[in-house]
């Protein structure tokens, strides 16, 4: 089994909703793989709480995959293509850790 894990931080808007707004665009785009990706396992997007220190990424990816493969198919399918170049255009910092379990 594999855990894929990405954390970001998200670009300033010009107001704090603006931010809220991309994340929760990116949210919703990345629940949709669930759909379209059958080697996708299990799948959480989570946010960083209010209430926790600003220097912490804001939002998290959780992920898994049977293996390896799936998780390389997952990463090449045109549809996951597609939400990259989205976030791509949002994030300000990334972080990616995969677990083999």
């Amino acid at each position: 089994m594999i855990k894929h894990m990405v954390m970001w931080t998200i670009r300033e808007g010009d107001t704090p909703r603006s931010k809220f707004e991309k994340m929760a665009e990116m949210k919703s785009r990345l629940l949709n793989l669930k759909e379209e990706i059958r080697e996708i396992r299990s799948m959480e997007v989570l946010f960083n709480s209010p209430l926790a220190p600003q220097d912490n990424y804001d939002i998290v990816l959780v992920c898994e995959f049977s293996s390896w493969a799936e998780l390389e198919s997952y990463q090449m399918h045109p549809e996951h293509q597609k939400v990259v170049e989205y976030v791509k255009n949002v994030r300000k910092d990334r972080a990616c850790i995969d677990i083999e379990y």
